[in-house]
């Protein structure tokens, strides 16, 4: 089983992402991460009910684009570091800085912090 949702707001998003993708002639993983390159497609992609920009950054991990999805974790984990009033795209580009910095895959980083959060909360 790929997925396997249990709220009929999800199963209809799923669907409508599907749709668009269809749509849009995007039938592989090789299309859909070479369709995330361009910036409209990622906007087009959030037009979608329940796509926000978390969601385009993980479905870009999926597909792999190395790219940090920030969620309830790298956001409280950025919070503790002092770092609570960013918006989405500030916070993303912070931990990709730190993850260049500290020569890190970008999704590896995201990941690890991920994991620690995960087990703290």
């Amino acid at each position: 089983m790929a997925m396997s949702f249990n709220s009929p707001r999800k199963v209809a998003t799923a669907h409508a992402v599907t749709d668009l993708l269809a749509t849009h002639g995007v039938d592989t993983r090789d299309d859909l991460c070479a369709w995330l390159d361009d910036q409209p497609h990622r906007a087009l992609l959030r037009t979608v009910r329940g796509v926000g920009a978390k969601s385009v950054d993980y479905v870009g991990n999926l597909v792999g684009r190395s790219q940090v999805a920030v969620d309830v974790h790298l956001r409280a984990f950025a919070t503790q570091a002092g770092l609570s009033d960013l918006r989405y795209e500030q916070l993303r580009a912070a931990y990709e800085e730190a993850a260049t910095l500290l020569g890190h895959d970008q999704s590896g980083l995201e990941h690890a912090v991920w994991r620690h959060q995960s087990q703290t909360a």
